[in-house]
C-alpha cells in the first residue's frame, strides 16, 4: 500500500516536501493574509457554530476520546479547530486521525481501529459558513458515502478524505466548490472490515474546478469514465499536482491536440493497464518533476522525447514487464534527475550507454537508480563511479557478470547496495572499504570468488545488513585476524558457502544487535560462543547455523521471546534438547547427536510451533503427549532416532497438522485412532518401526491424505478396504508387514497412485483384472504437487525419498503368495516404469502386450512359475535398463536385447536357449 502523499512505495524516499505541506506552503504565499492561527483570547467562536459542531461530534464515533475537549464554551479552543482571530469563525476543522503510520502500514490493527473515528456525519456542518480547510483523512466511515452537501460548503479550498474508507459515487455537487484548491480522495483504506470501492461514472463535475492545484483519485474505480478522462483533466490550467493511482482507467490516447496543463508537476498514472506505447503528449509537460508509470503494461523502447523532461527529478517506470531494449543514454542528460526506477521491465544488452550519458554530466545528482528484474548482461562498468550522490543501487535479478568495479569506492553516499540474483563470478575489491555511508550491502545468489579482507570491511562503520553468498564449488574467504573487531554493529548477516571459520572469529562474536542470522555452510568448526548466543537470544527473529561442524552442548535455558525460525541441523551439537521457551514457528535441529528425551512440557515451551525438524539423533524415550497441545504444528519430523513406546493417542486439536514422519524409530503397538481427527494431514510416513495390529479405520477420515508409508512394520490382517475413499493416494507403502488375504479391487480406485507397494506380506490370490484401472499409472499425469509435499516432510535429505523422482511410477507386488496369471490389462498401464512382480506363484506365459508399456525401466518377473517364450514385444522397450526373468519355467529362444547380456538374468530357466546363455538353440 503506498503512502497516500510521499509516495515512492517501498523505494527510499528522496522526494521534496509532500504535498500537504507543499500546499499550505503555496496557500500562504497565494495569499498571504490567510488566517489559519489560533483565534485570540478575546474572540469566542458563535453560539451557532459551537452547537453544530456538538452535533457532528454526537453523529461520530470516537473510541480514543479524540473529542473530549469539545465540551467547553469556546469551540475555538477544541482539538482539531482553528478559528478567524478577529471574527472567532470557524475555518479550519482538522480530524484527521494522529495514528502513526509504521512503513505505510498500520502495524497494530486494533490500536488504528481505536484511534479512528466514523459513524455519520451530519448536515450541521453547512453552518460552518466559513470553512476553508476540512480533514477527514485516515478515519474509518466503513463505506460510508461521501456527504452530497461537502459540495455547499462554498470556501472550502482544502478538502482531504484520503484513507476514510468512504465508498460508493463521488458527489458531482463536489464540483460546486470552485474555490478549491486542493482534492485529496484517495480510495484505499487501512480498515479491516471491508473492501470498500469509491467510483464515479464522470469526471464532468472537475471542469468547474479551475482553481484545483492538487488532486488525488487514487483507488477510486474510474472504469466506467471512458476515454475521455483525460481531455476533462486538460480543462484544469492551474493543475500542479495530478494522481489517479490504480482507478482502472481505460485507455491513453497516444497524442493530444492541445496541451492545457501545461504547469503540472508532478503526474502518477500509476497501476492503471494501459497496454499501450508511451504517450507523446507526455513530453510536452516540460514543467514535470516527478512522473509515475507503474504497472501500466507499457510496451516498446524508452522514446528518446524523454530528453525534453529537463526539469524531471523522480522517474519510475517500473514494473511495466514490456518496456524493452537498451537503456539509452539520455538520462544522463537530465541533470536534476534524483530517482531513476527502471525495474521489471525487458530491457537487454550491457548499461555503458546509459552510464557514459552520465560521464558527459559530471555533476549530475542521481541519488537512486533501480535497474532490478530485467535482462541486463555484461560486465559493470567503471564508469559507475562517476554517479558521486547516488544513495541507492540495485541492480540485481539480471545477469551481469564479472568482478565488482574498483571505481565503487568513489561512491563515498551510498548507503544501499543490491547485485544479488546475477552471474557475478569475479572478486570484490578492497575499495569497496571505502563505502563508509553504507548501511545496506546484498550480494545474495552469485558464484564470488577471492578474499575479503579487514581492508575490506574495517571503514564501513555505518554497515547494519550484510548478504553475501555463492556457490559451494566457489572458492570466497574472510581471511581477517581471529581477533579482529569490526567498527560496525549488525542487524542482519547472511553468510553462504563463504569461508570464515574454522574457528568463530570475534568481529562475529561482538555482534550483539542482532535480529536476523544466517551463517550457512561457512567452514566453522568451533564451539558456539555461550555469550554471544545467550546475548542474541533476547532480541534474534531468525538465526540459521546450518551444515557447519559446530561442537558442544547447548545453553540449558534460554528464552527466545521473538524467535520464528531456528536452523541449527547438520552440526555436531550433543547433549539433550534445551528446553528454549520460545515462539519459535519453525524448529530445525535434524542431523546433529542431540540424546535423551524430547522435553515433556514441549508444547508449553513451544505453543506455536509450526514445524518440528529433529531427524537423525539420537533420541529416546516416548513421544510427549503435550505435542498434541500445539495447536499450531503442521509439520512432526522425528525419522532415525530411538523413539520408543506407544504413539499418543491424544490428536484431537492438531488440526493443522499435514504432514507427520516418525520413521526407524522403535514405536510399538497400534497407529491411534485419534489420527482420524487429522483433518489436513497429508504425508504419514511410519516406516521401520514395530507397530502391529490393523491399521485404524479412522484414517479414512483423511481426506486429503495423498503419501503413507507403513512399510517395515508388523501390521496384519487383512488390506483395509475403505482406501477406496482416499482417492487422492500419490504413495501408498504397505510393504513387509503380515498382511494377508487378497488384493481387493477397491484397491484399482486409486486414480491418483504413482507409487504402490505391498511387497513382503502373505498376500494370496490373483492380481485383480481391474489393476489396469490405475488412472495416473496410465496417463503418467504430473506429481510434482505430491513429491514437493514429501521433500518438505523430508526436507529432501533421507535417503529413501531423496531421489523420489526415481521411484514414481512403480507398482512392487514382490514376495508375497499370489497366483494365478498375470493380467493383460497390466498392459494398460503405459505409464509405469517399475514392475516387480517376483517371487510369487504365477503361471502362464507373460503377456505379448508387455511391449506397451514403452516407459517401462525395470521389470522383475523372477522366482515364479511363468511358462512359455519370452515375448518378442521386450525387444521394443528402449527405456528398459533393469530385467530380470531368473527362475521361471521359460522356453524357447531368448529374443535379441542387446542391452541384457547378462546370463543371470535368465538363470533357473532350463528350457531357454540362445545368447547369452551357452545353451544353443536347435536348428529349425
Amino acid at each position: 500500500m503506498k503512502p497516500p502523499y510521499c509516495y515512492m512505495g517501498n523505494k527510499p524516499n528522496f522526494s521534496s516536501t509532500c504535498p500537504l505541506v507543499s500546499y499550505l506552503l503555496l496557500l500562504f504565499l497565494v495569499n498571504p493574509n490567510s488566517q489559519l492561527v489560533v483565534c485570540s483570547t478575546d474572540v469566542k467562536c458563535t453560539d451557532t457554530e459551537r452547537r453544530a459542531l456538538v452535533v457532528l461530534r454526537e453523529g461520530l464515533t470516537d473510541p480514543s476520546g479524540r473529542l473530549s475537549s469539545w465540551i467547553n464554551e469556546d469551540c475555538c479552543r477544541w482539538k482539531g479547530i482553528k478559528c478567524h482571530n478577529q471574527t472567532g469563525r470557524v475555518t479550519k476543522l482538522d480530524l484527521r486521525n494522529p495514528y502513526q503510520l509504521i512503513n505505510g502500514g498500520v502495524g497494530d490493527s486494533i490500536a488504528y481501529k481505536l484511534s479512528c473515528l466514523g459513524g455519520k456525519i451530519n448536515h450541521s456542518l453547512l453552518h460552518l459558513e466559513y470553512l476553508t480547510f476540512l480533514d477527514l483523512s485516515l478515519n474509518d466511515f466503513e463505506g460510508l458515502e461521501i456527504p452530497h452537501f461537502f459540495g455547499d460548503l462554498k470556501n472550502l479550498r482544502y478538502l482531504n478524505l484520503s484513507f476514510a474508507s468512504f465508498a460508493g459515487e463521488i458527489p458531482p455537487r463536489l464540483g460546486n466548490l470552485s474555490n478549491l484548491q486542493y482534492l485529496d480522495l484517495y480510495a484505499d483504506s487501512y480498515s479491516s472490515t471491508s473492501p470498500w470501492e469509491l467510483r464515479s461514472p464522470s469526471l464532468k463535475w472537475l471542469t468547474a474546478l479551475s482553481s484545483l492545484k492538487y488532486l488525488n483519485l487514487g483507488f477510486a474505480k474510474l472504469d466506467s469514465i471512458g476515454e475521455h478522462w483525460l481531455q476533462i483533466l486538460n480543462m484544469l490550467p492551474s493543475l500542479l499536482d495530478l494522481r489517479l493511482h490504480w482507478c482502472e482507467l481505460k485507455g491513453l490516447p497516444f497524442s493530444l491536440p492541445s496541451i492545457n496543463f501545461t504547469s503540472l508537476s508532478v503526474l502518477d498514472l500509476s497501476e492503471n493497464s494501459f497496454n499501450s506505447l508511451v504517450p507523446q503528449w507526455l513530453f510536452n509537460l516540460t514543467g514535470l518533476t516527478e512522473l509515475y508509470l507503474t504497472w501500466d503494461f507499457f510496451s516498446g523502447s524508452i522514446p528518446a522525447e524523454f530528453a525534453n523532461l529537463k526539469n524531471l527529478q523522480v522517474l519510475d517506470l517500473s514494473d511495466n514487464l514490456n518496456l524493452e531494449g537498451q537503456i539509452p543514454g539520455l538520462f544522463g542528460n537530465l541533470s536534476k534527475l534524483r530517482i531513476l526506477d527502471l525495474s521489471a521491465n525487458n530491457f537487454h544488452g550491457a548499461i555503458h550507454e546509459l552510464f557514459s550519458g552520465f560521464s558527459s554530466s559530471p555533476n549530475n545528482k542521481l541519488e537512486s537508480l533501480d535497474l532490478s528484474s530485467n535482462s541486463l548482461i555484461g560486465e559493470l562498468p567503471e564508469s559507475l563511479g562517476l554517479l558521486k550522490y547516488l544513495q541507492h543501487l540495485d541492480l540485481s535479478s539480471n545477469s551481469f557478470w564479472g568482478s565488482i568495479p574498483s571505481s565503487i569506492g568513489s561512491l563515498s553516499a551510498l548507503r544501499k547496495l543490491d547485485l544479488s540474483y546475477n552471474m557475478m563470478n569475479g572478486t570484490i575489491p578492497e575499495s569497496f572499504g571505502q563505502l563508509s555511508w553504507l548501511v545496506d550491502m546484498n550480494l545474495l545468489a552469485n558464484s564470488w570468488k577471492g578474499i575479503l579482507k579487514e581492508t575490506h570491511l574495517m571503514n564501513l562503520r555505518r554497515l547494519q545488513h550484510i548478504r553475501l553468498t555463492t556457490e559451494p564449488t566457489r572458492s570466497l574467504a574472510f581471511r581477517v585476524s581471529y581477533g579482529w573487531f569490526p567498527p560496525f554493529k549488525l542487524k542482519s548477516i547472511q553468510l553462504e558457502n563463504c569461508i570464515v571459520g574454522p574457528r568463530f572469529p570475534v568481529w562475529l562474536q561482538v555482534q550483539n544487535e542482532l535480529t536476523f542470522v544466517i551463517l550457512k555452510n561457512v567452514g566453522i568448526a568451533d564451539s558456539i560462543p555461550g555469550k554471544w548466543f545467550s546475548e542474541m537470544s533476547a532480541q534474534v527473529t531468525y538465526l540459521v547455523l546450518s551444515q557447519n561442524q559446530i561442537r558442544g552442548k547447548l545453553t540449558y535455558q534460554l528464552h527466545f521471546p521473538f524467535l520464528n525460525v531456528i536452523d541449527l541441523s547438520c552440526n555436531y551439537f550433543e547433549g539433550p534438547l534445551p528446553p528454549w521457551s520460545t515462539n519459535a514457528t519453525d524448529v530445525f535441529l535434524e542431523e546433529n547427536s542431540f540424546s535423551g528425551s524430547i522435553p515433556e512440557k514441549i508444547g508449553v515451551l513451544m505453543p506455536r510451533l509450526q514445524k518440528l525438524y529433529v531427524s537423525r539423533n539420537h533420541l529416546s524415550g516416548r513421544i510427549p503427549s503435550s505435542m498434541c497441545d500445539i495447536e499450531g504444528l503442521q509439520i512432526l519430523s522425528l525419522r532415525n532416532n530411538k523413539l520408543s513406546g506407544q504413539l499418543p493417542n491424544c490428536w484431537y486439536r492438531s488440526l493443522m497438522l499435514w504432514g507427520i514422519d516418525i520413521s526407524n524409530n522403535s514405536l510399538i503397538g497400534n497407529i491411534p485412532n485419534s489420527f482420524g481427527f487429522l483433518s489436513s494431514l497429508s504425508v504419514l510416513l511410519l516406516s521401520n518401526n514395530n507397530l502391529d495390529g490393523e491399521i485404524t479405520s479412522s484414517l479414512q477420515n483423511c481426506s486429503g491424505l495423498t503419501s503413507m508409508d507403513l512399510g517395515g512394520n508388523k501390521f496384519s490382517g487383512v488390506l483395509p478396504l475403505w482406501v477406496e475413499k482416499l482417492t487422492s493416494f500419490f504413495m501408498l507403502r504397505l510393504g513387509s508387514n503380515f498382511f494377508i488375504g487378497h488384493i481387493p479391487d477397491s484397491f484399482c480406485s486409486l486414480q491418483n497412485v504413482y507409487i504402490l507397494d505391498l511387497s513382503r506380506n502373505k498376500l494370496s490370490g490373483p492380481i485383480p483384472k481391474c489393476i489396469g484401472n490405475l488412472t495416473a499409472l496410465v496417463y503418467g499425469n504430473r506429481s510434482e504437487v505430491f513429491e514437493g509435499l514429501i521433500k518438505v516432510v523430508t526436507r529432501g535429505r533421507d535417503p529413501e525419498y531423496s531421489s523420489l523422482e526415481a521411484n514414481v511410477k512403480s507398482l512392487d507386488l514382490s514376495r508375497n503368495h499370489l497366483t494365478g496369471e498375470i493380467p493383460d490389462e497390466i498392459t494398460n498401464l503405459f505409464a509405469l516404469r517399475i514392475l516387480n512382480l517376483s517371487s510369487n506363484f504365477l503361471s502362464n506365459s507373460i503377456a505379448e502386450k508387455i511391449g506397451n508399456l514403452q516407459l517401462l525401466e525395470s521389470l522383475d518377473l523372477s522366482h515364479n512359475h511363468l511358462s512359455g517364450a519370452i515375448p518378442q514385444s521386450l525387444t521394443s522397450l528402449a527405456s528398459l535398463s533393469r530385467l530380470n526373468l531368473s527362475y521361471n519355467n521359460l522356453s524357447g529362444r531368448i529374443p535379441l536385447l542387446q542391452r541384457f547380456n547378462d546370463s543371470s538374468i535368465y538363470d533357473g530357466n532350463p528350457l531357454l536357449c540362445g545368447a547369452p546363455l551357452p545353451t544353443k538353440c536347435p536348428d529349425k
